[in-house]
């Protein structure tokens, strides 16, 4: 026969060991909760955070800009391909296809638009048409640079590339970070010093002073 003083003991080591499972388990979701929201992903480039690290077009290649020279091919069809620039105003004019806007279009998205202008025109059956970029607008490297000023572009630039074209940074220059004033945008934003990060046609790209 148990007496009272057992069965009080007994019960008292079970609620005991209740507890303690209560209180695990809420510390185990708790440390899980925040483990989750540990998950974040890091701010970007921007002095805001809101720059990713690639560039305008990047999905879909660079996007075009007043004072790229094109180079439009239509197979089969000598008079309609040559050279065309994009003027001040980001249209440009093709026999057939006639003025059309190709500022802000990446090259496939302007050979798509091309290729139905000249279906619509019953001049060609199934046209095939291709875009290349003859001649990219400049670059530009100000700041604390050796060299700095207007450079020609050239493909897979980025910020340490296109320092190294300007001669190289001065005594002076940061070692951690660049400002980097895009093609069609407002104001410098601040990135990185990284090989990562890409250098566009008309970008604006400024080595600050480093801090001593």
């Amino acid at each position: 026969m148990i007496d009272d003083g057992t069965l009080i003991h007994h019960k008292g080591s079970e609620m005991l060991s209740m507890r303690k499972s209560v209180y695990a388990a809420f510390l185990a979701t708790a440390v899980a909760f925040l483990l989750a929201g540990c998950d974040v992903a890091p701010l970007g480039p921007g002095v805001d955070g809101s720059q990713p690290l690639v560039g305008p077009g990047a999905a879909g290649g660079i996007r075009l800009q007043p004072g790229d020279k094109l180079k439009v091919t239509v197979y089969g069809e000598e008079k309609l391909s040559g050279e065309y620039e994009i003027d001040p105003a980001g249209a440009v004019s093709l026999p057939l296809a006639g003025t059309l806007q190709a500022a802000g279009l990446t090259k496939p998205e302007l050979e798509r638009i091309l290729t139905k202008k000249f279906s619509s025109a019953r001049y060609i059956n199934n046209p095939k048409v291709t875009v290349d970029i003859a001649n990219f607008r400049p670059f530009f490297v100000l700041g604390e640079v050796e060299k700095p000023g207007q450079y020609p572009y050239i493909s897979g630039l980025n910020v340490m590339s296109a320092i190294a074209v300007a001669g190289g940074n001065t005594y002076r220059a940061s070692g951690s970070k660049v400002l980097i004033q895009r093609s069609g945008e407002e104001g410098l934003r601040e990135y990185p010093l990284s090989s990562t990060i890409p250098v566009y046609p008309g970008d604006l790209v400024r080595v600050p002073e480093r801090y001593f």
